[in-house]
């Protein structure tokens, strides 16, 4: 296989603050565009209605009601049609108001001229949701989709595939070897491991801020996390039964906020649950990974979790599947290829079955990097920690004929 391609992944779009959107379209095509955008889980705070009839419209629609956040303008007319509907328009638009005007004349000097009359963006057909969504995100802030912080959840297709434990390893990866400052929120707020996994006991963790959400701001949670390392930190779950957790769906959207605009990588261990909430942190993510045993369970719920998610989240890259516990001795197994055919989706990789490798990474309070850095098991979780943080294609890892004989000795030595 070839050597991996640094790839030079597009930046992450910051969700849209609560503003109210009006559009003024003159073509269904366009139309269609902004219905199809108003879905996007990062348009999901604003509140967009859809009109035909273009400027005129808009100019009779604020005759006698004040404007709103955005006003969004489609025009097919030349330069001086454009420039007397903004007169127009200028009489009854409430100071603050952002207009957008949506064009079909690819033209510098237009563009110039439409900034300089105080138009906030100035977009050319042909685009699409996405591009509409980054142009009305670039309307608020100066965050970039760099300094976004880039949310990666973690989830279980069934309790007991090792989810927590892949999460973990994941966010040690990012922040050692893709020598990125992370976060590692564990969620499971009655089971949560991330504190025996790490070896920490830490007294505060996110149950603070999330039963006390009058307090949070970013100097409580600075306050809450843990520090793992340099560059890894963590939001321990308190593992106690006194707190329930059947949260309002909301819950952490305060949290996450924080944690974007602080902490370039964030990586969520979600439990295995279905509620409003943990589906409402899997669909705000930038990336997921559904982790999978290969047996008829799994595959359902793989199966429903994949088409759930990729009907609330359909301009986001497609949720990654990791298939773990493979080749387990005497158990009968889904083969990974018969697996991807029934759910439609080809996992991103297999972990083999090594109850020695995980046990003592459990009982120790280590990870399994810091166990057996060469192992297969090592290597696929650093090439998943590069694919989800857009550093390069995945690559699979070459194995020669002597790979089995070596791994053997490995462990032999090591025991």
């Amino acid at each position: 296989m070839a050597a991996p391609v640094e790839t030079s992944q597009d930046a992450l779009i910051a969700p849209l603050p609560r503003v109210s959107v009006q559009a003024f379209c003159e073509t269904q095509g366009v139309a269609a565009i902004i219905n199809q955008a108003i879905p996007d889980r990062r348009m999901d705070k604003a509140h967009v209605k859809v009109h035909m009839g273009g400027a005129y419209a808009a100019v009779e629609a604020y005759r006698t009601a004040p404007t709103p956040n955005v006003i969004i303008l489609e025009t097919s007319g030349n330069s001086e049609e454009l420039h007397a509907n903004l007169d127009a328009l200028a009489e009854f638009t409430d100071e603050g108001t952002k207009v957008v005007i949506i064009g079909h004349i690819n033209d510098i000097r237009l563009y110039r001229q439409l900034k300089g009359l105080g138009v906030s963006e100035y977009l050319v057909m042909p685009f699409d949701a996405v591009d509409l969504i980054r142009g009305l995100s670039a309307l608020y802030g100066e965050q970039t989709g760099e300094k976004l912080g880039r949310i990666i959840s973690v989830v279980g297709a069934k309790g007991g595939v090792g989810a927590s434990t892949i999460a973990h390893n994941l966010a040690w990866s990012i922040a050692h070897q893709q020598d990125i400052v992370s976060v590692l929120a564990d969620l499971d707020i009655a089971w949560g491991t991330a504190g025996l996994n790490f070896n920490q006991d830490p007294p505060q963790g996110i149950a603070e801020a999330l039963f006390a959400p009058d307090r949070l701001d970013a100097n409580l949670l600075d306050r809450l996390l843990s520090k793992c390392s340099e560059k890894l930190s963590m939001l321990a779950a308190p593992a106690m039964l006194d707190r329930h957790s059947d949260f309002e769906e909301t819950a952490f959207d305060g949290i996450f906020d924080i944690l974007r605009d602080t902490v370039p990588c964030i990586v969520v261990d979600v439990p295995h649950a279905w509620s409003a909430w943990t589906r409402r942190v899997l669909v705000a993510s930038d990336e997921i990974v559904v982790v999978a045993a290969p047996d008829l369970a799994n595959l359902r719920n793989t199966k429903n979790l994949i088409d759930n998610l990729k009907a609330a989240r359909p301009h986001d890259s497609p949720v990654k599947l990791l298939l773990n516990g493979m080749g387990m001795p005497k158990r009968p197994e889904i083969t990974a290829a018969d697996f991807a055919k029934q759910v439609d989706l080809e996992p991103v990789m297999s972990l083999p079955f090594d109850a020695r490798l995980f046990g003592t990474s459990a009982n120790n309070g280590q990870m399994i990097h810091e166990i057996e850095a060469q192992s297969q098991i090592a290597t696929s979780i650093t090439e998943l920690a590069r694919l989800v943080t857009g550093r390069t294609e995945l690559r699979k890892p070459k194995r020669s004929l002597l790979s089995p004989i070596m791994d053997k000795l490995v462990r032999k030595k090591a025991s």
